[in-house]
């Protein structure tokens, strides 16, 4: 042993060591909870968050196991103030001292506010509250359905005005908790149903009186807003408040202020519909009746006229128009034959100027071969012995050329 460490000192490993620290750290702290700001945030795959707390003059490291992370309602991230309690351990492997975080609050906004913001803004981002995703209403519904809580004043509201205003409506009903740990799951699964087992519902109405915003929390929760985005058929949110809006209401279809204004934007008004109705059939038969006077109008214009008076008088016409154009096609063929006549009679004389028949009348022969009858022009076009074809006025004579006295 070194002569520097007294024998009656201990020599610990750095691992006793570590063990030791973590050992003291517990037994020597109780629950604290401490003030700053979060930095450095990260989550793992396994539920647990990793981060440091800071203020201006120090820093400690800290961890949000699973568990405890489970009952946040908003999630860490850098750049919170928050007030942290937990207890003061450390990790034995480097010896880090860290705070273990049993809870989470926000200094500056609550909670509820804090996780209604941060799930607005990753939804939006996602274009959950695109206008263009958004699906019409139908101006007619056949069938609605309803997804709240048979207790409260919600659903008397929303039957009455459904049945007030469109009789004969089939309306289904799925009964669900509105507020509570169990409600933003039976709300998402009410939905669901509705688009699995009865997917010819026309029109859903989602939501619940009004309340708190704890009350009404159900409406910000991730898996409804996520189940109202899926849905097949069209959702009017209805969370029963004037002035705040919940994730509800900017995912659905359509927004309402109260489950009564929600079941008015649902179905039509009867009466309204019926007077539109007898409006258009009065309208209709005006402008028939317009209509009909124009036709009698010109109807009777028409008798009026003289040709109509006197039918007779439009075939008499007419066969005199015939007559005319007869007569003068009969002077136009004529005039054409003359003229066509004239023509011809010129054109022969021509023809006759230039005929070979005439130069054989005065005394001419034509000589060819007569093998070939191609025209013989010139002596030199001739062979001794060559028989050529001599073409008079009237017929013709087969000559042996002997010879040429000019060749």
């Amino acid at each position: 042993m070194p002569a520097s460490v007294p024998q009656a000192a201990r020599v610990y490993t750095v691992a006793e060591l570590n063990e030791t620290i973590h050992e003291l750290l517990e037994a020597s702290f109780g629950e604290v909870w401490v003030e700053g700001e979060i930095s450095n945030c990260r989550a793992y795959p396994s539920g647990h968050t990793y981060f440091t707390l800071k203020d201006a003059q120090a820093q400690i490291s800290a961890v949000l196991f699973k568990g405890a992370a489970w009952g946040l309602k908003f999630k860490p991230a850098d750049g919170l103030k928050v007030l942290a309690r937990g207890r003061v351990s450390s990790y034995v492997k480097r010896g880090d001292v860290q705070l273990v975080v049993s809870s989470l609050e926000p200094r500056e906004k609550g909670a509820l506010q804090l996780a209604f913001e941060q799930l607005k803004a990753r939804l939006e981002k996602e274009g959950l509250f695109d206008a263009a995703r958004k699906r019409p209403l139908p101006p007619y519904p056949e069938r609605v359905g309803v997804v709240t809580s048979l207790h409260g004043a919600a659903i008397r509201d929303i039957l009455s005005v459904l049945r007030r205003r469109w009789s004969g409506l089939e309306i289904l009903i799925h009964p669900v908790a509105v507020q509570g740990d169990a409600a933003k799951d039976e709300i998402a699964a009410a939905i669901e149903a509705f688009n699995r087992d009865f997917p010819q519902t026309d029109v859903l109405l989602v939501g619940r009186g009004g309340g708190s915003l704890e009350d009404l929390w159900a409406f910000n929760e991730e898996v409804v807003a996520r189940a109202i985005a899926a849905s097949r058929i069209p959702v009017i949110s209805c969370v029963g408040h004037e002035t705040d809006f919940t994730i509800a209401d900017f995912v659905a279809d359509q927004r309402a202020p109260t489950p009564s204004a929600a079941a008015e934007l649902a179905v039509p008004d009867r009466r309204a519909v019926l007077s539109e109705i007898a409006g258009s059939y009065d309208g209709m038969l005006s402008c028939l009746r317009r209509k009909l006077q124009r036709l009698e109008e010109r109807l009777a214009a028409a008798a009026r006229h003289p040709l109509l008076q006197s039918p007779r008088r439009v075939y008499e016409e007419r066969s005199r128009r015939v007559d005319e154009l007869a007569a003068r096609l009969a002077e136009l063929i004529g005039q054409k034959l003359i003229h066509a006549t004239k023509d011809l009679a010129l054109q022969a004389q021509r023809l006759d100027a230039f005929s070979p028949l005439k130069v054989l009348a005065r005394g001419y022969a034509i000589a060819e071969k007569a093998d070939t009858r191609q025209i013989v022009r010139s002596s030199r076009q001739a062979k001794p012995g060559e028989l050529l074809r001599l073409r008079l006025r009237e017929g013709s004579l087969l000559c042996e050329v002997k010879s040429d006295e000019n060749r």
